[in-house]
This record gives C-alpha cells, sequence and structure tokens, in this order.
C-alpha cells in the first residue's frame, strides 16, 4: 500500500497527527525550494518501500508560518520523525536518503516487532 503524503493545514491537525500515529514524519518545506522538491518524492518512495508504516507529512513553511514557528523551523527542507508522540530527530538542508533510512531503520524495527 502506497503511502500517501498527508498535508498539515494547520498546528492542531499535525499536533494530532503527531498524537495519533505511532512514527510520523514531517517535511518541512515551501515551494520555493529547488532542493525540496527533488528530496521530497525520493523519501516518499524510500518510506513506501522500506517503511510503509511511517505517516508522512508535508508542512509549508510559507502558507503555515505558525507550524513552522512552533517547531523551530529555520531552514527547509527539515525532517522531524516523531516516534510515539516525542520528537525521535531532526535534520535541516543537506539530507542524504541512506543517512535518513539508517537513522529510521532501528526505531521502525523496534515498534513494528
Amino acid at each position: 500500500m502506497e503511502n500517501i503524503i498527508e498535508s498539515a493545514k494547520s498546528l492542531e491537525q499535525l499536533n494530532e497527527t503527531i498524537t495519533k500515529e505511532n512514527f510520523v514524519l514531517v517535511y518541512f518545506s515551501h515551494e520555493k525550494c529547488n532542493v525540496c522538491k527533488v528530496l521530497k518524492p525520493k523519501v516518499s518512495e524510500m518510506l513506501n518501500k522500506i517503511f510503509p508504516k511511517v505517516k508522512m507529512v508535508y508542512a509549508d513553511t510559507v502558507q503555515n508560518p505558525e507550524i513552522a514557528g512552533q517547531n523551530s523551523i529555520f531552514a527547509v527542507p527539515t525532517i522531524v520523525t516523531y516516534v510515539e508522540g516525542k520528537e525521535y530527530f531532526r535534520r535541516s538542508r543537506n539530507i542524504g536518503i541512506r543517512e535518513l533510512e539508517d537513522l529510521i531503520e532501528r526505531p521502525y524495527s523496534i515498534i513494528n516487532e
């Protein structure tokens, strides 16, 4: 089953998703970020193939500055993961797919044993 990327429309919606889901990856970006446009489909593809139970949420930092502010996002792209409602890691700017895969692998395998 393909992991559908949900768009965060409000801070409340994002917080509800983080609370409700076991593993959430939030992709903070905006439309004018060219690196973000290239990285986003690669992250989504990796999640679909290797970590299908991770919920991916896209948060546009220009359209939703409150979401960016409340999450201390100062650069894009920024990826923040939440495991059982708690922030597990965050990475900004130069993010490698292999590095991201390595960071997700351990908590994902523990949650999905």
